[in-house]
């Protein structure tokens, strides 16, 4: 006998576990089926673990040119074991508190792996050879994330090629690494390991680095990466049929109509992700593809009615908090309320490497191909007291707005901390706030948060301290 939900999430990460827990406030009976751990690749192989290996390394860092604050530690060290300990630490601190969240709610958590059936129940193959069981929901929420892409011939090994899982398993750090891709989880790869001590090489296909981010935060950044160390080589095109590995690895790239060779100890790809939609059922209903995706309408509901589908095997920005925010609409939508349509240029992104990357919005390019008349203010952090006392005063904020209403149309920070400040601007997008309402906006001193009331008026040649 089949047990009977209202729904069933194939997917325990923060898509599925979010949208597990809206679904019991809403008095759902949910089931969440996972083949991991609760909390998905974000918990244990992504967010939380690479943050907190980015969090050891800034501090590793700092702790070097500790002197500059007058401090004196002439031996600094670095186990990074002890470093490992603490990332596993993190992970099951908070592991434990999805755990107990999902008792709070009274939802049932299926480890295994969760496939669709011609009859829209849902087959699970128990973990640890615990057999099969199959539950019978009114809906479906399939949740299953991504992967690391790899390219033909980078595969992952064992010794020399790795993605971001198994690089965040090193048991020690290489003296030199290569990394192919200067996106995202590339650059905060790359601030990581040089503030670590490794020597690093970014070979990055596009013309500059974080390409999806404003040309002015890919330069800022590519220049204090470099600073740092880094070696940045943007415009390459990596050639994965010349990968020799031996005493370290060895590739070449074409660039700027040469073929040049680099070599390091290991190479870390990181070409983005792939959606986890294989092996779930799909070829058994009539949902449909974007290409590698599943297609939703803005309710993350596929063709048919009772499956809906959300996070990175959607497509679009895949972040985590996008995933549970989607996680929220689409339940909502299946208990017959009425929520709010998503608008990705309302969502903010961050990048943890050091500094900081934050923005929301549209980029000062995207905004003039959109038809605004835009302005822009923008503003150092070597001009906020409170940059200068944390010592960390490379980085600026940046506004677009239109030009004649001041509608604020796209934030775009770099430096201490944004990824906490980002949050000020986005609740003004939301609120459909003018950049004057901002500048309105009392920022207590000293502060980081000054920058952005200076950023507004430098939009019209008024800062006070620029």
């Amino acid at each position: 006998m089949t047990k009977e939900y209202d729904i069933a999430i194939i997917g325990g990460g923060p898509g599925g576990y979010v949208a597990a827990i809206r679904a019991s406030q809403l008095g759902l009976k949910v089931a969440v089926v996972e083949k991991g751990k609760i909390g998905g690749t974000c918990l244990h192989a992504g967010c939380i673990p690479s943050k907190a290996l980015l969090r050891s390394a800034e501090l590793y860092a700092q702790t070097k040119n500790a002197r500059a604050f007058g401090i004196i530690a002439p031996e600094v060290g670095l186990d990074f074991s002890l470093v490992q300990n603490r990332k596993e630490d993190i992970k099951d601190r908070l592991f434990k508190g999805i755990q107990h969240l999902m008792k709070k709610g009274k939802i049932d958590v299926y480890e295994g792996k969760g496939s669709i059936l011609e009859s829209k129940d849902v087959r699970i193959q128990l973990n640890n050879e615990g057999g099969e069981v199959i539950v019978s929901p009114r809906n479906i929420l399939i949740a299953t994330g991504s992967r690391p892409r790899t390219f033909q011939g980078l595969e992952a090994d064992e010794k020399y090629v790795m993605t971001s899982d198994e690089a965040l398993e090193m048991e020690t750090l290489p003296k030199s690494i290569i990394i192919v891709g200067g996106g995202v989880i590339g650059i905060e790869w790359a601030s990581m390991l040089v503030d670590f001590d490794v020597q690093v090489t970014v070979l990055e296909y596009a013309d500059r680095i974080l390409p999806t981010e404003d040309k002015d935060v890919s330069k800022e950044i590519q220049r204090l990466l470099k600073k740092k160390g880094v070696k940045i080589v943007t415009g390459a095109r990596v050639l994965s049929e010349t990968l020799e590995k031996g005493e370290g690895v060895s590739i070449k790239a074409e660039h700027k109509g040469k073929e040049v060779s680099y070599t390091a100890d290991k190479l870390l790809v990181s070409v983005g992700r792939l959606p986890n939609v294989e092996g779930i059922g799909l070829e058994k209903t009539a949902v449909e593809m974007n290409g590698m995706f599943i297609k939703t309408n803005e309710f993350y509901q596929t063709r048919e009615p009772n499956i809906y589908a959300i996070g990175d095997c959607i497509g679009g920005l895949q972040l985590a908090h996008v995933a549970s925010h989607e996680g929220l609409i689409a339940v909502e939508h299946m208990a017959g309320e009425n929520p709010n349509v998503l608008d990705s240029t309302l969502v903010p992104k961050c990048v943890y490497c050091s500094p900081e990357v934050a923005s929301v919005g549209l980029t000062e390019d995207e905004a003039k191909e959109s038809g605004y008349q835009v302005k822009t203010g923008k503003f150092s952090f070597r001009a906020i007291g409170k940059a200068l006392v944390l010592g960390e005063s490379d980085g600026f904020i940046k506004l677009v707005v239109e030009e004649g209403t001041n509608k604020l149309l796209g934030a775009h920070m770099v430096g201490p901390h944004v990824t906490d400040m980002i949050t000020e601007v986005g609740l003004a997008r939301v609120l459909n706030a003018t950049a004057m309402d901002i500048a309105h906006t009392i920022h207590p001193h000293p502060t980081l948060s000054e920058a952005v009331g200076e950023a507004v008026l430098a939009i019209d040649e008024m800062a006070i301290h620029g």
